[in-house]
């Protein structure tokens, strides 16, 4: 990066994802360019002059590698020098079509003619956070809730995205970001029944229970990747190494107990 004031496109900036990274970012003195799909036809226009682009998909996104495709041909163009790809953790998971798409854009990613940075985040602590602001009784979930995940902070994810955007030394990288320790659902309830002072409950919701319930205003795609997703978790979780973030954030990455207590704040 130049002395200068650094430029950064983020793509899919209005996302949960995206805002989270874009608000790292301005925090650490960037100008952030928001790139959403609305503005798609003028990505090479919105790359210039930007000293990095972070790439984030749409959840699900029915064919992530053209999306993918698509931003690296304008950052081509535009002769941005470095980018982050935001994947997933074990990407290249057979069962779940959705990690498969990531994985294929990872390698395009990688055979881009541009310093590049992969990150693979693992599931956000923040998911669990609606239902537990809402005073529902448990947390319900179509899968085995023992089974244990790297669940993260999406601040500290967005943090670490900011990281690899703004300074040297990442190029070549693939990071995988799992939070402190491994967590199982019913360790966030636990967790959660301390920081709410109220017992929190962990249960297993049929799938099929879940495509009529949460699941019944998606479209059959979406469902079925989410299915097939819930079928490994319910196997294998998805766990999820810590000490690569910790390292990205200075030594330390935040624990579950401290992130469900800033979301679960009181609200003034």
């Amino acid at each position: 990066m130049g002395s200068g004031v650094p430029r950064i496109a983020v793509v899919g900036a209005s996302g949960k994802t995206g805002s989270a990274i874009s608000g790292a970012l301005s925090g650490r003195g960037a100008d952030v360019v928001p790139v959403g799909r609305a503005v798609w036809t003028r990505l090479p226009e919105l790359f210039a002059g930007c000293d990095a682009v972070g790439i984030v998909a749409p959840n699900l996104y029915g064919d992530e590698p053209a999306f993918v495709a698509e931003v690296l041909a304008a950052v081509h163009g535009a002769r941005v020098t470095r980018v982050s790809y935001h994947s997933v953790v074990a990407p290249y998971a057979p069962e779940m079509p959705h990690h498969l798409g990531k994985a294929r854009s990872e390698d395009l990613v990688r055979r881009a003619s541009v310093g590049w940075t992969i990150l693979q985040p693992c599931a956000y602590v923040q998911n669990f956070v609606p239902p537990l602001r809402s005073g529902a009784p448990g947390l319900e979930v179509p899968y085995d809730v023992h089974r244990p995940f790297g669940l993260v902070d999406l601040a500290d994810v967005a943090e670490a995205t900011a990281t690899v955007l703004l300074e040297d030394g990442h190029t070549g990288a693939t990071y995988e970001l799992g939070g402190p320790t491994l967590a199982s659902v019913t360790d966030v309830a636990v967790v959660a029944s301390d920081v709410l002072g109220r017992r929190v409950t962990a249960s297993r919701l049929d799938p099929q229970s879940w495509t009529t319930g949460p699941g019944v205003t998606l479209g059959p795609r979406e469902r079925d990747w989410l299915l097939a997703m819930f079928r490994y978790y319910d196997q294998h979780g998805l766990p999820a190494g810590g000490r690569v973030l910790g390292g990205l954030l200075g030594g330390r990455s935040t624990s579950l107990a401290d992130t469900l207590a800033r979301e679960l704040a009181p609200t003034k």
